[in-house]
């Protein structure tokens, strides 16, 4: 074929060349430019940014340094085609330093090399240089194009910084782009990114025409701010609209439902992914479903999803594992890890796969495995230290813990200290559980949650005195503590209690109900242990358990569901150690199963008996 191509026809040889490049065989043109080069045939400003791609894309550093040799003798170095060219080869196999050079040494106009230069530091995690770039191409008079602009705006959201993000939005406005569908879903997750999320909805709002990816920005906005109700709001108008949203939209969605224990919402959107085909074998969607339902309390319904996948990846083992954690089936977490180490498809566990394997080992308190699996991590983080010693305080190995966290020196990160006075806690270990929490007030003097961990140590002890010294001490500080909130979903809606909460349109009959459930403990001589939190500084300690938040959910879910049915409670604190043992009684007196979730974990209520074994 070389044969028959005429000698001085450039344009067939780019032809031959580009048919090599769309064959993805980058090697086979490299060949043919030096075989044009052997017949005398001199490359035009076509041939040197496909020769020079070809390079690229093969990872031939050294032909390609040679062809920039050929673009400096033809006198192309300030082609703006074969520039960006020159800028994408010497930043992909040597750096953005070496494209930096390229860049200064051509005539600077040219914005999609300027953008490529951003593009490479962003992929390398350096947001402000990428924002430098960006800033000198401005100030030399480059025309700023949708993709520069968007470039940019991608390197304020990974900065957090809304006042370059701002400044950016300014020249976009100026430049007649602030509506230019890139640009402006950019300009979403930017101010999404850097938690302004009211510019974020109020640009959306005006945006003339809205794509997929704006839909998609907007849901994964508003449920990475915690707005979770407004995400389900956005995606029902969304399909109101006679949109079909994609897989990555539901993806962004499903979130919302996990956090909320919203099971309804994640079961109907479950349903329309079945009925439309929607991200039918994809993993990332099939793992954002299994997600939602281990986070909803639906445990059955993910591995049911999970074990029907024909793919599987690392993220879809992770999730199941750590699902079987947080359901309190631990050993089953670890035996799923070793079945993962086992399949045909050779998935490598990562370092959050082992994150999943560890936390399965601390619910069921297998000491040995976790100090195997912990010492198999490359390298572990400080997660992973945590989990370790919150596992061996756990098993009531307190001298272990602490040398084990010496040896790491990791005694003064706090979620070291925090991990090992949960030990404390369970084990009653009042003298170690006393230092730690207290090392972790100095650590963190404004975080009020240390001085209301501190306050559980001496409350355990009956030290009531001190327990009422450090709610001075945080008044006096000025810090605040969180308020403890539980819900509870009831005919498609939210009912939320606080502590002590008498404004629910039904509280009179919730009281009551929970006052007979209180009696009949009493009439079977079922104690509870006195306990106390900071967290609720409104009741006297003698009556607070029958106020508390999570114990109003449950009395409500007694009275407004059917005989039978599983109460779902979520609550936005760890339970104390009364509302545990109320809610045990009460599953054994009503035959109700309950299913409470706290930050950390599910608690499967049912007989009397809790899924966590009384270790939480």
């Amino acid at each position: 074929m070389l044969d028959r191509i005429p000698k001085r026809d450039i344009f067939a040889w780019n032809a031959l060349i580009r048919a090599r490049l769309a064959d993805r065989k980058p090697s086979e043109a490299i060949l043919i430019y030096c075989q044009m080069l052997l017949r005398g045939v001199n490359a035009d400003n076509h041939t040197f940014p496909r020769i020079l791609n070809a390079a690229r894309l093969g990872g031939a550093f050294f032909s390609g340094r040679q062809v920039h040799g050929h673009v400096l003798k033809l006198g192309l170095g300030s082609d703006d085609f074969v520039v960006t060219a020159l800028v994408s080869m010497y930043g992909d196999l040597d750096g953005p330093c070496s494209a930096r050079k390229i860049l200064d040494g051509s005539s600077r106009r040219n914005p999609v090399s300027w953008t490529l230069l951003m593009g490479m530091y962003s992929d390398q995690e350096k947001p402000n240089l990428a924002l430098k770039v960006f800033y000198e191409m401005a100030a030399a008079g480059v025309p700023l194009d949708s993709v520069a602009l968007a470039t940019a705006l991608g390197a304020s959201g990974r900065l957090r910084s809304v006042l370059d993000g701002k400044k950016i939005h300014d020249l976009a406005r100026k430049s007649g782009l602030e509506l230019h569908p890139l640009v402006a879903n950019v300009l979403v997750k930017m101010y999404f990114d850097c938690e302004v999320p009211g510019d974020a909805r109020a640009l959306f709002d005006r945006m003339p025409a809205k794509d997929m990816v704006s839909w998609t920005t907007v849901i994964s906005g508003a449920v990475h701010t915690g707005a979770f109700n407004e995400g389900l709001k956005l995606f029902r108008e969304l399909c109101a609209e006679g949109r079909k949203p994609d897989h990555f939209t539901v993806s962004s969605v499903l979130p919302a439902c996990a956090r909320m224990s919203a099971s309804r919402h994640g079961r109907e959107i479950h349903g329309y992914t079945i009925r439309h085909g929607v991200g039918a074998g994809l993993p990332a969607v099939q793992n954002a479903l299994m997600d939602m339902f281990v986070k909803s309390g639906r445990l059955e319904s993910a591995q049911k999803i999970f074990f029907q996948m024909a793919e599987k990846d690392v993220v879809s083992w992770t999730v199941m594992i750590m699902g079987y954690s947080l359901h309190g089936r631990g050993e089953d977490g670890v035996k799923l890890f070793r079945e993962m180490e086992r399949d045909p498809a050779g998935v490598a566990p990562d370092a959050a796969a082992y994150y999943a394997v560890l936390h399965a080992c601390h619910t069921a308190c297998m000491v040995e495995q976790g100090r195997f699996f912990f010492g198999r991590i490359r390298k572990p983080g400080v997660e992973h230290v945590a989990l370790l010693a919150g596992l061996l305080a756990r098993a009531g190995k307190f001298e272990a813990a602490r040398t084990f966290v010496e040896k790491r020196r990791m005694e003064d990160r706090p979620e070291v200290l925090r991990a090992v006075l949960d030990g404390c806690r369970i084990h009653r270990n009042l003298p170690m559980g006393k230092r730690t929490a207290e090392k972790l007030a100095e650590l963190e003097p404004l975080n009020a949650e240390n001085y209301v961990l501190l306050s559980n140590i001496h409350a355990a002890g009956g030290r009531w005195g001190s327990v009422e010294g450090l709610r001075r001490t945080i008044r006096d500080m000025g810090l605040r503590t969180k308020q403890a909130c539980s819900w509870i979903e009831v005919g498609g809606k939210f009912h939320v209690f606080r502590v002590g909460d008498v404004f629910h349109p039904r509280s009179v009959r919730i009281r009551w109900e929970l006052d007979r459930m209180m009696e009949k403990m009493r009439e079977e001589g079922l104690s509870l242990d006195a306990d106390f939190s900071l967290h609720d500084v409104d009741e006297e300690r003698e009556s607070i358990p029958a106020g508390h938040s999570e114990l109003l959910a449950i009395a409500f879910g007694l009275i407004s569901t059917p005989v039978g049915a599983v109460i779902r409670v979520t609550k936005n604190l760890r339970l104390c150690r009364s509302c545990h043992a109320s809610a045990k009684h009460i599953s054994w007196l009503t035959g109700r199963d309950i299913l409470l979730k706290d930050p950390l974990r599910f608690h499967h209520f049912r007989d009397g008996e809790c899924s966590c074994r009384d270790l939480w």
